[in-house]
């Protein structure tokens, strides 16, 4: 009897357990899942989008590029001497034949007298010479020898000028001079720069294109330059030739353009910010640059979608509101940038909201509310490359 007892006993501490551990597992514990997700949940976060539109872009390849003059020169002497006079002043205008500077010529002039007297006396014998081969008083080998002592005698008259005219320098064409590099009275050598000439209208700008661009690149293109010395002006020239071969080292081909400077603001060495016109206007759908997320894994940006039920929602189809907003974030294929706009070639359509400030807070699938009165602000200017 004592052992039916006991049975009976254990048995409904057994059933005890049994129904309490069921009902841990199937009430209290889904209860307390619940109750931890839903404390899990972040409050969204505000944000502020814009819309991706389509806008016109004119196809560019933009470069970096430096200012050559058509013609530019360091004036340099021939021979050496001391400087008698200089004829300029630094960063005035010169025109073609300009005397610039005399270097001493007192030796040279010395010898022109010299060699002059000398083939004032050849001429002479040589006339002789010819009267006497005329009545038949002399050999002709005489005359042959008096001819070549005149043509000698002439030879070194027209050397002592040359070295004069080598010591008067004049400017070998129109352009602006620079700065003086040398003074009066000083000596100088053959090979010394004594002041830098451009010429300055019209001007060249170089820069270099990647092979893979050649084919966009074509001889008349419109180009567009801007120069950190004049912010927002633009100055337009055109493609004028391309160099004969491509860079084995850097795979870039030298590209030379020419632009108008009637006004002489452009200078050789100017840094330049190059835009060749590549063809014809096509539409892009277009963000502005902030909302782009850029990286060595790829471009990104980060989309705004309807948020699927959370838990315990229920599944009815619902309109979204602010409140139930997530964001994905997608990858994009960037292509030309213009001001504040990048056109996206791949990865967002017209018309979709894209986060446009703060991606760095969000992660995929955080829910964000919109700010209609948050705004994306333009960044100002970009810093030159």
């Amino acid at each position: 009897m004592r052992r039916n007892i006991l049975l009976v006993v254990v048995f409904g501490v057994l059933a005890f357990l049994a129904v309490g551990l069921g009902y841990f597992q199937f009430i209290v514990k889904p209860a307390m899942i619940k109750g931890f997700i839903t404390s899990a949940v972040q409050p969204p976060t505000s944000v502020a989008v814009v819309d991706a539109k389509t806008a016109s872009f004119q196809p560019r390849v933009a470069a970096i590029g430096t200012f050559r003059a058509v013609l530019g020169i360091d004036v340099a002497p021939q021979v050496g001497g001391v400087v008698r006079e200089i004829r300029f002043e630094s960063g005035q205008d010169a025109t073609k034949g300009q005397p610039l500077l005399d270097i001493d010529t007192a030796v040279e002039e010395a010898d022109l007298n010299s060699n002059a007297a000398a083939l004032k006396n050849a001429e002479l014998a040589l006339e002789r010479q010819r009267l006497l081969v005329a009545g038949g008083n002399t050999a002709k080998a005489n005359y042959d020898q008096a001819l070549a002592v005149r043509d000698q005698a002439a030879a070194a008259v027209d050397k002592a000028k040359s070295l004069i005219a080598q010591k008067k320098i004049i400017a070998p064409f129109s352009g602006r001079l620079g700065l003086r590099k040398i003074d009066n009275g000083q000596y100088v050598s053959p090979g010394t720069a004594i002041v830098t000439l451009q010429q300055l209208d019209p001007i060249f700008v170089d820069f270099p294109v990647p092979e893979q661009s050649l084919g966009l690149i074509k001889v008349g293109q419109s180009v567009e330059v801007s120069v950190d010395a004049y912010p927002g002006k633009v100055f337009k020239g055109e493609v004028k030739s391309l160099d004969a071969r491509v860079s084995a080292d850097s795979r870039n081909i030298l590209v030379r353009s020419q632009l108008p400077n009637a006004d002489r603001s452009l200078l050789p060495g100017m840094f330049a910010n190059v835009g060749v016109i590549a063809g014809q206007a096509k539409d892009f759908v277009t963000l502005p640059r902030t909302a782009v997320t850029y990286s060595l894994y790829g471009d990104s940006v980060y989309v705004v979608k309807p948020a699927p039920p959370a838990p315990g929602e229920a599944q009815a189809a619902t309109a979204p509101s602010d409140q139930s907003m997530i964001v994905e974030r997608r990858f994009v294929r960037t292509g030309d940038v213009r001001d504040e706009d990048v056109a996206i070639l791949e990865g967002v359509s017209a018309g979709e909201k894209v986060i446009g400030l703060g991606q760095i807070k969000l992660i995929p699938g955080a829910r964000v509310k919109i700010d209609p009165n948050a705004k994306v602000v333009p960044t100002g200017p970009r810093p030159k490359e």
